[in-house]
């Protein structure tokens, strides 16, 4: 199983320069950067793929405003992990001086060091937690950490070495509260006459936490294998089940027992935080139809029909709707009537843009327009038709039909919780 082993991290400017690197492995030098510059950055697709392999070496890149960084190594290395790592640096440098650019990295030399001697260890990623490198490595006083006759902090020590490495202890509030959101996105391909070809659902459970002491959390959902776990089935749970196929958890959670009795059991960290992400293929319920009519009169004018309906309870709505539907390069004008909302013709990606604030659900809306075209003496090849795109945000629903079964919190302080 490939890993990440990276010989170096380089911190380059825009014309490939070095600001600051760190080597980790003999094997890495400065001439490396040096065959980033000439042979990547220099060339015209030095955007369209972030992994190159030169030399013996591979090659992972991103960048954050105008500086680029570069993970180089030489095994054959985990890409994915290699690109979290860097993306999970970015944002520790960022929880240290708020932005990454060329000069906070100049202006920070000493701390960056720190923390890049922390972060990998011989290559192999370590702690990289803004909550717990914090305790001990301080943009103020970085010289407290090293200095013997001061005794090290005790909640550093707990933190990096102990079981909970992402909560601290003594957390106190007077209110203690609990938020929770099921986030989804869908992704499909429709036919011209409604037939769904292809669908997806991928989603997050987004947790916001304000809770006293060391908690324990147990939330229950409607997933398929957990139910028959318990022994309940459909009926009893009070709605369908759902099967995962692809489950990703916070550090948070205890791996063991949800494989044992697919429980979802974790002591969350402070604050916000993604409890978990998921995908889901079968049994989704699109909360949209999609009807285009779309006539060619000749080469000077097309005529447009698009019926929008809403399949989701109508005590629901959707808000935000934007619907791009695609036009012709060579469009001169358009004439556009719609039922609700606002529309117009967007010459910058070739497309009417309609525009719903708010779409009730079980409603149907539509739109008519004209669109005429540039005449050309030009033979004019076939218009591909473009798919029709919507982005749209339906509170309190899920495409997928994952819902919240149950979620306790116990503590040994015994507070009591009160669901909303």
């Amino acid at each position: 199983m490939a890993h990440l082993a990276a010989s170096a991290i380089y911190f380059l400017s825009l014309r490939g320069e070095i600001i600051i690197y760190r080597a980790y492995r003999d094997e890495a030098t400065r001439s490396l950067a040096d065959a980033f510059r000439t042979q990547i950055l220099k060339s015209k697709d030095v955007s369209a793929c972030p992994v190159r392999q030169l030399a013996g070496f591979n090659y992972c890149y991103t960048r954050s405003n105008n500086v680029y960084v570069l993970t180089v190594t030489k095994s054959n290395a985990n890409v994915a992990l290699a690109f979290k790592f860097m993306m999970q640096t970015i944002e520790l440098l960022k929880s240290y001086f708020n932005k990454l650019d060329e000069e906070s990295i100049r202006n920070n030399f000493v701390l960056i060091y720190e923390l890049l001697d922390e972060v990998l260890d011989y290559g192999y990623p370590q702690i990289l937690s803004p909550d717990i490198l914090k305790l001990y490595i301080t943009q103020s006083s970085v010289k407290s950490f090293i200095d013997k006759e001061k005794k090290p902090d005790s909640r550093a020590t707990l933190q990096v070495t102990g079981a909970v490495g992402h909560r601290r202890e003594g957390i106190r509030y007077k209110k203690n509260e609990v938020y929770l959101d099921i986030i989804e996105s869908v992704n499909l391909l429709m036919s011209a006459k409604g037939t769904v070809l292809r669908s997806d659902c991928s989603g997050k459970v987004v947790m916001k936490t304000f809770l006293s002491g060391m908690p324990d959390l147990k939330l229950g959902l409607n997933d398929k294998l957990t139910l028959e776990s318990e022994g309940t089935n459909a009926n009893r749970s009070g709605g369908k089940l759902i099967e995962l196929d692809d489950v990703t958890f916070h550090q948070c959670v205890n791996l063991g027992r949800f494989h044992t009795d697919r429980c979802v059991n974790f002591v969350p960290p402070d604050g916000e935080f993604e409890l978990m992400k998921y995908r889901i293929t079968d049994g989704i319920h699109l909360p949209f139809r999609v009807l285009p009519i779309i006539k060619e009169h000749g080469r000077t004018r097309i005529e447009c029909n698009v019926k929008i309906k809403s399949t989701f309870p109508e005590k629901l709505f959707a808000i935000g709707v934007v619907v791009r539907i695609p036009v012709p390069k060579q469009t001169a004008k358009a004439t556009i009537q719609v039922s609700s909302g606002k529309a117009k013709y967007n010459s910058s990606d070739n497309s009417l843009v309609w525009k719903i604030r708010r779409f009730p659900g079980q409603t149907e809306l539509g739109l008519a327009a004209e669109v005429e075209l540039v005449s050309t003496t030009a033979e004019k090849k076939a218009w591909a038709r473009p798919p029709i795109n919507l982005d749209f945000q339906v509170p309190m629903f899920t495409a997928s039909g994952l819902r919240v079964r149950f979620l306790k919190v116990w503590e040994k302080a015994g507070y009591n919780t009160v669901k909303w």
